[in-house]
């Protein structure tokens, strides 16, 4: 069992969710992230696949920290829109626009579009590099819909407009512990949990 793990990401509510799943799984565990080694880079994203990506930057941190890291990837893909904003999530409508105006947009667009004809998924993959080893992956996803107004206060990202048939709400409504339960990057995470304890 390792004893260090860097969660390959500058982004503090990403990590913090990372690091909420596999603290409470790996207690002993020390898990860092990008922000805790100076000069650590965030190397571009020009996979193709969100499983590229995640292994450019799981092989990246690495490389420069010299221990077992861990980077996810991931996206919303909406069937009326033939899977967009997808791989693009993050820099749909420009990397520089905030989420509530990326959501606008999607729900404009989807003005006309009725509730049966809105399925969507989040899709999450994570590699997992260590120094001089091969790089492992894991993805999974999670079913919904899109709402036809954004609600709730938690999460991140376009969680406010993933509404879940089953929860009735969206991902945003839900409390943290149930969105761990549910979500993509939860699911995706205990599989890479049960693969570390392996």
């Amino acid at each position: 069992m390792i004893e260090r793990l860097v969660i390959a990401t500058h982004n503090r509510k990403k990590a913090g969710e990372m690091v909420t799943i596999l603290s409470g799984r790996f207690p002993s565990l020390e898990i860092l992230t990008l922000a805790d080694f100076d000069g650590a880079p965030e190397p571009e994203e020009t996979g193709t696949t969100y499983a590229e990506n995640a292994t450019i930057k799981a092989e990246s941190a690495a490389e420069f920290t010299g221990l077992p890291a861990l980077a996810d990837d991931a996206g919303l893909e909406i069937d009326a829109m033939g899977g967009e904003p997808g791989l693009h999530s993050k820099r749909f409508a420009g990397e520089e626009t905030p989420f509530p105006e990326k959501m606008a947009i999607i729900l404009e667009r989807l003005a006309d579009t009725p509730t049966e004809k809105r399925g969507a998924r989040f899709r999450c993959c994570i590699a997992y590099a260590v120094p001089g080893g091969p790089t492992r992956l894991f993805e999974n996803t999670c079913e919904g819909v899109i709402a036809a107004l954004p609600s709730g206060a938690g999460g991140f990202g376009y969680d406010p407009i993933f509404y879940l048939p089953e929860m009735q709400c969206t991902m945003a409504d839900l409390t943290a512990d149930q969105k761990h339960a549910l979500s993509h990057r939860g699911k995706v995470l205990r599989a890479f949990a049960e693969y570390l304890s392996g």
